[in-house]
């Protein structure tokens, strides 16, 4: 029979791809323009037509907790978004951000929506991106997810025309997203005129909250920003 110390080792022993770690401004959602350090996670089972992420599919490099620990501290930062690819594809990603909460710093996920988030640690905030039909992965959707939402978490949609936004308005009242949390919605880069986006939410009405990408505004598509 396995000793203690037997039985541990799976567990000492997991191993996340990495495509990078790097401390920027936060360019999104609650926290955006603070400093925070981004663990990105290598691969995603989806291939939106706006990714702008696409160098994460593949590559990275196989890493302990421990380092990635090691690395994240060394930064000296509170806020860590762990984002990717789809960081949730990997199955040590929710072993990670349970760590991260122990070490005392304030965490966030950036998730698809395409794959559970139940038995995520509750300190987590999930930043969910639910596809919209411009999207070309909507039918990726993991409506259950909904439910799971609370006021700790936040909704994203990112808008690639005018019927994108009807149909985020549609979604947002047909589950009552904004009475689970906060609800985003941002322009596709170059696809939807953050101005015009505004115009649209100005006139219906609805409990949305605009967002831009802040670090597209101050560095473009370079990565590690």
């Amino acid at each position: 029979m396995n000793n203690a110390a037997e039985i541990q080792r799976p567990q000492l022993d997991v191993r996340l791809r990495i495509t990078e770690v790097f401390r920027s401004l936060q360019g999104e959602a609650a926290t955006a323009g603070l400093p925070t350090v981004f663990v990105r996670l290598t691969g995603c089972p989806l291939r939106c037509q706006y990714c702008d992420t696409a160098y994460a599919f593949t590559g990275g490099q196989s890493r302990t907790l421990d380092d990635i620990m090691t690395e994240v501290v060394g930064l000296d930062t509170q806020h860590v978004c762990v984002t990717g690819g789809e960081p949730l594809a990997q199955p040590g990603c929710r072993r990670l951000l349970t760590m991260l909460c122990d070490a005392g710093l304030s965490v966030s996920l950036e998730t698809s929506g395409a794959i559970d988030i139940s038995g995520i640690d509750p300190r987590v905030s999930r930043v969910v991106d639910i596809k919209t039909p411009g999207s070309e992965e909507m039918a990726r959707n993991l409506w259950e997810n909904i439910e799971l939402l609370t006021a700790h978490d936040q909704v994203k949609f990112v808008v690639c025309s005018r019927e994108d936004f009807d149909w985020v308005v549609e979604t947002e009242a047909r589950y009552g997203l904004s009475a689970r949390c906060e609800v985003w919605v941002s322009p596709s880069f170059e696809q939807v005129a953050p101005t015009a986006l505004a115009e649209w939410l100005l006139a219906s009405g609805a409990p949305l909250r605009m967002q831009t990408q802040l670090h597209k505004a101050l560095w473009g598509d370079a990565p590690g920003r």
